[in-house]
């Protein structure tokens, strides 16, 4: 098993999928929100309105959970717990590189939206405390064969 998302760099480089974040609401029921995610030094940084409720979730409470995986075969992904922390400096320079890495630049529609409104994004930066693996490509070799160009597991 792996012990830091360092060691997993080719795999958090290559998916293009949301980090789910499960945190606690201010009524202390659990919920998951998916967000795009970066990875650099082995955090995850992830951008967001300052008005989104994940932001006042985390601020209550920052410890979290989180899940990089793919809803395809072979399973495998990574999961762990995390402490959030929350930086109001850096929303939109996060937010760019988010760009580039899922929509591969700026010059879109979508990218257009984001970016207008870019003053008022915050950075939620993940801590790892633990972090988990998990591969059943092996186990799953005869029901989905595993195509390498396609897919890589942590």
């Amino acid at each position: 098993m792996k012990t830091s998302l360092i060691e997993m760099q080719e795999y958090l480089d290559i998916v293009r999928i949301p980090v789910r974040i499960a945190c606690k609401t201010t009524t202390d029921w659990p919920i998951v929100i998916s967000l795009w995610f970066l990875h650099q030094d082995g955090l995850l940084y992830c951008a967001t309105q300052k008005s989104a409720k994940i932001v006042n979730y985390l601020r209550n409470d920052a410890r979290c959970a989180f899940e990089i995986a793919e809803d395809q075969p072979p399973y495998c992904g990574i999961r762990g717990q995390a402490n959030a922390r929350i930086d109001e400096t850096r929303g939109a320079e996060i937010l760019e590189k988010l760009l580039f890495r899922y929509l591969g630049d700026t010059n879109n529609d979508l990218a257009s939206k984001l970016l207008a409104n870019s003053d008022s994004e915050i950075a939620i930066i993940l801590e790892p405390i633990r972090i988990f693996t998990w591969d059943f490509s092996d186990r799953m070799a005869k029901v989905q064969p595993r195509r390498l160009s396609e897919k890589v597991c942590p």
